[in-house]
């Protein structure tokens, strides 16, 4: 984007292909790239797609999903920077709810009108003069904005969402005619409804309706297609289930079919979805597999080469998993420690037992099936099985303040499992 226009639409993304077995952090790497970014990204596997003219879902498809991932990303973003305004007239609306104006004065408004770049005053090009606020709607005012009143109730009319039983029947090529089946019927099953409902959630339902209003959907629509043209990621997952195994005769709808519809997208081409055409040129596509039967060269050849860098990603070993157990601030023990402490219960782990559940999941990948990371979570499923039943209590007993888990119980719960290949194959 920062190369000299001429040559700015020649140059396309070099496309990746990540190879290594499950569990390794392939998808991770990928989502947290587009996080870093800021950019849409769409996880997908190659499995759920078959060739064009057959049963499922077409390629394209996956890009109108992209599209719309980038629309509510970028209106989210958009009734972020409005909330403020939209937080002023969700106010104003509730003191009418709670304090009606005078009919006499109804006419009149009593606080300035919003334009989209702020208050307006009136069309004539005159002074707006607002007429002067009452001792008691300033009152009230003050007491709403303290929050004396977040617990009255006020009966407030909000939009009904669309009817979910319209959803059901999109009929398949609707998208490739530009249509919105939501624009078509004109909005049907939004009839406006009445909710009683306390001042506090009052103000967030205002708050959003009034941030909706005042964001330009044209401009959310215009920069969400920019975005997905010029910074948009696929993930494409188990791309090696597609590959071709063998010199079996006949059509194969689910493998080599939908590698060679993949190819356009991948190459570049434009896809018709309901914001707006899309072109592909400039979409990075991210490949993965764990290639255990099939292998990269068992692709077609087009697209081998449209996935020019090539990632392998070794098994996660022992010392990898002590991280992955303590580092991230979403880590598994961290999950189960806040668990119980949801009961009022203190979950420690000592380092002792941080590592022997990595030595065991790094067994037990070694022997029974390398899943990676995905082997923490039915190790520690296992060990806290008995904490995690008994927790609430028996016959009205409180649970005990603090539960340490150390080396010694990992061994005692684990270990006579662990080592027994049998038992390893069903539990852990």
């Amino acid at each position: 984007q920062n190369a000299p226009p001429e040559l700015r639409d020649e140059i396309t993304p070099a496309n990746i292909l990540m190879i290594g077995p499950t569990g390794v952090g392939k998808t991770e790497i990928a989502r947290r790239l587009a996080r870093l970014s800021g950019a849409p990204f769409i996880k997908i596997e190659a499995t759920k797609f078959t060739e064009v003219g057959y049963v499922g879902r077409d390629v394209d498809s996956m890009i109108r999903d992209l599209a719309e991932q980038a629309v509510q990303m970028v209106r989210a973003e958009q009734e972020a920077a409005v909330i403020e305004r939209a937080s002023v007239l969700a106010d104003e609306r509730l003191l009418d709810l709670l304090l009606p104006p005078p009919a006499a004065n109804a006419a009149t408004p009593a606080f300035p009108m919003f334009g989209a770049n702020g208050p307006q005053g009136p069309s004539d090009g005159t002074e707006a003069t607002a007429a002067p606020e009452s001792g008691a709607r300033a009152r009230m005012r003050e007491r709403l904005a303290s929050g004396q009143m977040d617990v009255r109730e006020v009966e407030i009319e909000v939009t009904g969402g669309a009817n979910p039983m319209m959803q059901l029947f999109g009929p398949s090529g609707v998208e490739e005619m530009g249509v919105n089946l939501p624009d078509l019927f004109g909005g049907m099953g939004k009839r406006p409804k009445k909710r009683r409902v306390t001042v506090a959630e009052a103000r967030e339902i205002l708050s959003k309706e009034e941030a909706a209003k005042l964001v330009d959907q044209d401009a959310v629509t215009r920069d969400s297609l920019r975005r997905v043209e010029q910074a948009g990621i696929v993930f494409i997952d188990e791309i090696d289930k597609v590959a071709a195994r063998g010199g079996g005769a006949g059509p194969d709808v689910s493998r080599e079919g939908v590698q060679r519809d993949l190819l356009p997208l991948v190459e570049g081409s434009t896809v018709t979805t309901k914001h707006g055409p899309v072109k592909t040129d400039h979409i990075l596509f991210i490949a993965s597999g764990a290639f255990h039967v099939s292998k990269p060269s068992d692709l077609i050849p087009e697209l081998q080469g449209r996935f020019p860098i090539r990632v392998e990603l070794s098994s996660l070993t022992e010392a990898d998993f002590v991280q992955i157990l303590t580092t991230p601030k979403n880590a598994l023990l961290k999950q189960y420690a806040a668990l119980l402490a949801s009961e009022g219960v203190e979950l420690t782990f000592t380092d002792g037992a941080v590592r022997e559940i990595a030595r065991l999941a790094a067994h037990v990948n070694d022997e029974v099936e390398n899943i990676g990371a995905r082997r923490l979570h039915t190790i520690l499923t296992t060990l806290l099985e008995d904490v995690l039943f008994d927790i609430p209590g028996e016959n009205g007993e409180a649970p005990p303040a603090s539960i340490e888990i150390t080396a010694d119980i990992v061994r005692e719960r684990l270990s006579a499992i662990a080592t027994n290949r049998d038992l390893s194959q069903y539990i852990l």
